[in-house]
């Protein structure tokens, strides 16, 4: 099957999108968890360090599934593959 030049750019913005998400993610697990052992205050009466590791990386996976989520049912929309809900 031959791809049209709408399906490369369909794939591209997917493509793309999946990338930057994938490296904010990788910086919130990986760099910013590591740093943060040396933030040594208090936040909402917990070390900050702990407040990152247990609940702050958690907020960002959130935010960016419903993000992602939010992104594509747009981007499906604009180049008419969207699902078609069955009544």
């Amino acid at each position: 099957m031959q791809l049209t030049e709408r399906h490369r750019q369909y794939w591209q913005k997917n493509l793309r999108i999946t990338g930057i998400l994938l490296a904010i993610w990788f910086f919130v697990t990986f760099v910013v968890a590591y740093f943060a052992r040396d933030l040594s205050f208090n936040f909402f009466g917990w070390p900050f360090s702990f407040w990152v590791g247990a609940q702050g990386a958690l907020v960002v996976y959130v935010v960016i599934i419903g993000y992602y989520a939010h992104y594509m049912n747009k981007l499906d929309n604009e180049y008419g593959v969207a699902e078609i809900e069955e009544e």
